[in-house]
């Protein structure tokens, strides 16, 4: 047992895969007999899915406390991250609609999605605000449940010196819940092993050319990201080299794509900030600390595209309303998301359940696409420190606080 559990999980979700495969190509008629497994994996994230919800985006708005005890710098740095979250959400769902990953994806015949009848956006709207929050929570109303997330952590925030008690009642439960995160992680490999038996069974190895075309995705959206969202932020607002902004922040890149972590990224990115873009050091170690927190760009380009692959797998056309709800539940969802491996794919469940989803065609897709998860995570969390160092670098432009000598290496480093 204890050699099991000194394998890295992405390994053993790997091995899951591979036998999955087999099973699912060599023995297909044996493939239901293990289907109990895969249900169980799907009723532990169908568990998990609102109570992380919850508390880690009221956590989340809580530990930032109020913006304005930090002075401008707060203020700013939490608007420019808000900014490239938006946006990243919106360059993935864009890449998502024009590149159709997801398309003529077999999910283990699965049925197309069927949304029911039409709701107007008034009653949308109306929707969105509990009238009982415990029949919301029962429900799985990820919109109203978003909501009064968001409500509970400002609350928490305005309260002051009486508020303190929640917010570390908050952080206390993100705490048990990343744990009890961790624990369902280690089932993972068995729920991928029949999940993936029984999607080849039903629809043959030709799934994996739609995960193909969703890393792609991911590749591309990245490099969107950073080539021109970030670069123009960068040239435009900071007017500074973009050239020599990218040369400078090479290190913290390799580090991030290397560790898929950007709190492992923050003791590098403070470095290459100060010594290559010469951001000021108050500036650096306010601004970075908290973007290694709430600066994920990459996870909000990534719910954004997969949302739009499940849709896809699923047969749905989303709509202009659809599309809205999916940009303002992704943005919140990647604030929240919480620092363990593959978390943004519970937060995928939020997005989903937010337009009529169920859980269980969620699961399916997060079944699909867990195996890969790592790669994909290493590939996303390069945008989301290019993204933390750059709105360091507009913080501290703006603040009179940039060397801009050393920033385009005029002086010795």
């Amino acid at each position: 047992m204890t050699r099991w559990f000194a394998i890295p999980l992405w390994k053993r979700v790997v091995g899951g895969l591979v036998l999955g495969i087999a099973l699912g190509v060599l023995f297909p008629a044996a493939a239901p007999a293990v289907k109990i497994v895969g249900d169980l994996f799907v009723r532990l994230i169908k568990m998990l899915v609102v109570p992380v919800v919850l508390v880690t985006i009221a956590a989340g708005i809580a530990a930032l406390g109020d913006p304005r005890r930090l002075g401008p710098i707060g203020g700013r740095t939490v608007g420019l991250f808000a900014l490239t979250t938006l946006v990243a959400v919106s360059v993935g769902m864009a890449a998502g609609l024009i590149l159709q990953p997801g398309a003529g994806i077999a999910l283990a015949g699965v049925a197309p999605h069927v949304l029911g009848p039409p709701v107007s956006p008034a009653d949308q709207l109306l929707g969105i605000v509990p009238a009982n929050i415990v029949e919301a929570l029962a429900k799985g109303d990820m919109l109203a449940i978003i909501f009064t997330a968001v409500l509970l952590g400002v609350g928490s925030v305005v309260a002051g010196e009486a508020g303190k008690p929640v917010v570390a009642l908050l952080q206390g439960l993100t705490a048990v819940l990343l744990h009890v995160v961790r624990i369902v992680m280690e089932v993972t490999p068995f729920g991928v092993f029949a999940l993936i038996a029984n999607a080849v069974a039903g629809g043959g190895a030709a799934v994996f050319v739609n995960v193909g075309w969703l890393a792609l995705c991911v590749v591309l959206a990245s490099l969107f990201q950073m080539l021109v969202v970030h670069a123009a932020l960068i040239r435009l607002v900071a007017r500074l080299p973009v050239a020599r902004f990218f040369r400078g922040i090479v290190d913290a890149l390799a580090v991030a794509f290397s560790t898929a972590s950007s709190s492992a990224t923050l003791p590098v990115a403070l470095r290459v900030a100060q010594d290559n873009l010469g951001v000021a050091r108050p500036v650096a170690s306010t601004v970075l600390p908290l973007g290694a927190a709430i600066g994920k760009d990459g996870t909000a380009m990534y719910v954004g595209l997969l949302g739009q692959f499940a849709l896809q797998a699923l047969g749905v056309v989303p709509d202009a309303w659809m599309l809205g709800v999916m940009l303002a539940t992704g943005a919140l969802a990647a604030f929240g998301t919480a620092p363990v491996p593959s978390a943004s794919l519970f937060m995928l469940a939020a997005m989903l359940s937010a337009v009529g989803v169920g859980a269980e065609q969620t699961a399916l897709v997060v079944g699909l696409v867990l195996p890969f998860d790592r790669l994909l995570d290493m590939t996303r969390t390069v945008p989301s420190a290019s993204a933390n160092l750059t709105v360091a670098t507009l913080v501290a432009r703006g603040e009179g606080a940039l060397d801009e000598r050393r920033f385009r290496g005029d002086t010795a480093l």
